[in-house]
Parts: structure tokens; sequence; C-alpha cells
């Protein structure tokens, strides 16, 4: 675990959890979910089946990866360093693997090396462990909290961290929101010594031109947000940050007393235009998309519910169970209407990044891998109501699937899906390549990683074009 020197008043909040410390091996440092102690560069990947041409990029992916902990029974799995993993695509070639730490001063002075220093918020230094996320030039690390987001170069070494031009009046978030039609970057961001959340508009020069401080009481934990084409979605939920007697620091907890409601913000709107929509208690991370129905009184929104979270302290592996939902926002009455959509548990929701804030027909998510089960994928139909699923076999595993159109102008599901995948019988990972259009049918294409890469949270397709 790594803080700054005033973490203890402004902790980022993925270092650790509440509640009982693990009475055996901590699960978090052993399994699927130990880090790796080595970077490691392979070049010319062997594949198994065909990698399309079209795929000219790169796939890289956040995850935590301590470079050491000093205490393995408190340690959780949030406040791990960050770890980018990637591997480079271009002409039916797997052309390299790599990882690297991303260098906060903590990592880089852990590693020996020469401190990169630049800015901070509140002087925390902590390296990025969450999302990786491309937007005007620059490839950044994301993590939220309050922290700043860590520019990375094309072969995953450290810049340093990343103000947007000295325009970015705190941290950023761990989601954010690329508007395919704009260009612009949106974000939600919250911090511990902030008395509200901050929803951001950063232009396509990488400069922030927009910023509204939004009250809000007890520190809610928000850890994803929705945008549609003219409302920003907030999710003021009862997980909010409190001091632990335990750890000595605020940390995440289930509030049961406090109000679940649905913050409706004109995206051009000022604070006080925000509309507060009561809803049923529930805790979200994340969101897949939302928009607009024609005649703007319906806002749809798909997003994976968890009934509650933290509320018998640190969460463990495969002790949540979260679903797909369908929320039907009217403005007219001011009522959320909750529908289920699979009773498969479900994370990491994802939709074709051309289709953010607008209606979109498809949507992929991570089926969990719960005690004694299997994992897999799945695509939504959410038209017609029908589902396909890629499964992985028994102690294997697979991490968030992120979709790739094959054309700019190709239709919502054509293009392919990439995620890693634990393959039990190599004791390594694959990047494996599914046809959209033909999801069940199995990849298309294996490239065979020489590592195991730990299981880990979010990431991107980052073109060659882009």
């Amino acid at each position: 675990m790594t803080r700054s020197s005033d973490a203890n008043a402004y902790p980022n909040p993925y270092f650790t959890g509440p509640g009982p410390l693990p009475t055996g091996p901590n699960p978090y440092l052993t399994g699927l979910y130990a880090p790796v102690h080595d970077e490691t560069t392979a070049l010319d990947l062997p594949v198994t089946g065909r990698l399309p041409e079209e795929l000219r990029g790169r796939y890289l992916r956040n995850g935590p990866n301590p470079v050491h902990v000093d205490d393995p029974a408190g340690y959780h799995w949030y406040g791990g360093d960050g770890m980018i993993h990637g591997v480079r695509l271009r002409d039916g070639r797997a052309e390299w693997y790599r990882n690297r730490w991303v260098r906060s001063d903590a990592v880089a002075g852990q590693l020996g090396e020469k401190l990169l220093h630049g800015p901070r918020h509140l002087d925390m230094d902590f390296a990025p462990n969450t999302h990786v996320q491309f937007f005007a030039g620059h490839c950044l690390a994301l993590v939220e909290g309050g922290a700043l987001p860590y520019e990375i170069d094309p072969e995953l070494h450290t810049i340093g961290p990343f103000d947007f031009h000295g325009t970015l009046p705190g941290g950023l978030s761990a989601h954010t929101v690329v508007d395919p039609r704009t260009g612009e970057l949106h974000a939600v961001s919250y911090c511990l010594a902030w008395p509200y959340v901050r929803y951001l508009v950063a232009g396509r020069n990488g400069c922030v031109r927009r910023t509204v401080d939004i009250p809000v009481r007890g520190h809610p934990m928000m850890h994803d947000f929705s945008l549609t084409e003219r409302y920003v979605l907030l999710y003021d939920l009862p997980v909010v940050f409190r001091p632990d007697p335990v750890v000595g620091v605020p940390c995440p907890v289930w509030d049961p007393g406090r109000q679940a409601r649905l913050g409706v913000l004109p995206r051009d709107g000022g604070a006080g235009e925000v509309r507060w929509l009561e809803i049923e208690p529930c805790f979200v991370f994340h969101t897949m998309n939302a928009y607009e129905h024609p005649g703007g009184r319906l806002i749809t929104i798909h997003l994976v519910r968890h009934d509650r979270y933290f509320d018998h302290g640190r969460p463990l592996p495969g002790t949540q169970r979260a679903h797909l939902e369908r929320w039907t926002v009217d403005l007219a009455t001011g009522t959320v209407r909750r529908a289920r959509i699979d009773d498969r548990a479900v994370e990491y929701p994802r939709v074709d990044p051309r289709r953010l804030a607008g209606r979109h027909r498809f949507g992929y998510a991570m089926r969990e891998r719960l005690p004694g089960g299997d994992a897999g994928l799945v695509k939504y139909d959410l038209e017609r109501g029908t589902s396909e699923e890629f499964g992985v076999p028994a102690g294997g595993d697979v991490g968030e699937g992120v979709f790739v159109p094959a054309a700019p102008g190709a239709a919502e599901d054509e293009g392919w899906v990439l995620a890693f995948a634990y393959d039990p019988e190599r004791a390594a990972t694959d990047l494996v390549v599914l046809a959209a259009r033909d999801f069940a049918a199995g990849p298309v294409a294996r490239v065979h990683l020489p590592v195991r890469v730990p299981v880990g949270f979010h990431g991107n397709w980052i073109p060659d074009h882009a």
C-alpha cells in the first residue's frame, strides 16, 4: 500500500476496504488475483486461428498489481499499484505483449528508478489502477477519489501525471465518456476533501472547458455516471465513506438510512438545476449506456445493479452478485422504473463506443465466476430480449469484453469483442478475439501470451487511426 504524505487526510479510496481482515491467505494475493513480479516484453506472439487484418492498434487493460505488500492480511485488491497490460495487433499479426507498472513516485522509488514528479492533487501519489482512456492524443491511466490520471506512451512507459495542460481542478475519475458526436470527454469526479461531486467537460484540445460542483452530503462513492444527448445522470447511492476504526482512514460502507437517488443534470445546466429522483436502495458500480427517447420525456439506462455493497465489510471474490437491468426514467412524472434483464450474475458492461450517449441495441458483459462455477462473456440483443454466451472452461477466467467496430461506418455489432482469458492448460493468458455476430462460436483467434495476466479491471482498444 502506498500513500502520499497526507494520505491519512485524503486517502485514495481504492487502497483498502472496511471490516475484518482475512483469517487465511489473502484471496487477492493468491490464485488468479496474485500479482506478477516482472515486467515482460514478448515479440511476435503465437496465434491460434486468424487475426482480422482490420485490427490495427493496441488493446490495453489496467489492474491492481502491488510492487510490494507490507501487510498481506490488510491488503485489498482495490489498492494495488496500477499495471497496464497491452497487446499490439497489426496486419494479422500480434506484434508484442508488454506489461508495465504505472510509475507514480512511490512505485518508481520501490523499483529503484528516478522519480518523475509532476503535478498532484492534494499531494496524492497513487499509480492509477482502474482504467485506460485515449483522449486528445493522450493515453491515460485512470483512478477515482481525487488522484490525477497518468499519461503513458505507446509502449506503456509512464510519461507522468496529466492535468489536462494545467486546466484540471483536482482529480479525475475512473470512468469517463468520450462523446462520439463531439469528441469531448465527460466525467463525474469525487474526492473526500470535497463536499460536492464535480461534473467536468474537456474539449478536443485536451483542456477542461467546463466544471459544475454539485453539493452532496456524506461523501458518496460515485464510481460511474451516465451521459445522454442532453443530460448527465448521477448515482447518489447508500455507499459512503466513513472513518474505519480498524484501518484508521475513511472507507466505503453501506448506509442503510441513506435515500438512494438519481440526479438528472442538463449538460449545460448549473448545480441548482439537478433534479433528484428517489429510487430503491442499491449500488451501481458500472453503467452500460443511456439514451433519450423521441419527445424528450423518457430516458433508458442499461446498467448493472447490486442490491447492496460494502454492507458486510470488505468484499471478497465471488461474494457479490449483480444483474443487468433496464431503468426507464420518466421526466414528466419524476419516476424511475426498474426491470431485470438477466438472472445471471454479470459485471463490466460495455457497448459499441460509437453508440455512447445514444440509442444502442447490443451490449456486452462479463459473467461473474462464482465459487465452484465457471465464467464467460455475454452478448445482449436488448431489442429482442435475447443473449448469446461465450464460456471458458473450469479453472479458467475471462475479463471485461471490449467491442471494436470493423470499420468506422460498420453496423453496431459488425466487429469483434476482445478480452483477456486465462487458459488453465497453459497456465497463461490469451487475448481472445470473438466475432460479435457469431459470439457463441468461440474465438476467431487466440493470441497466446507468455505469462498470466492477473484478474483486473477495465481497458480499451486504441486504434492506430486515433
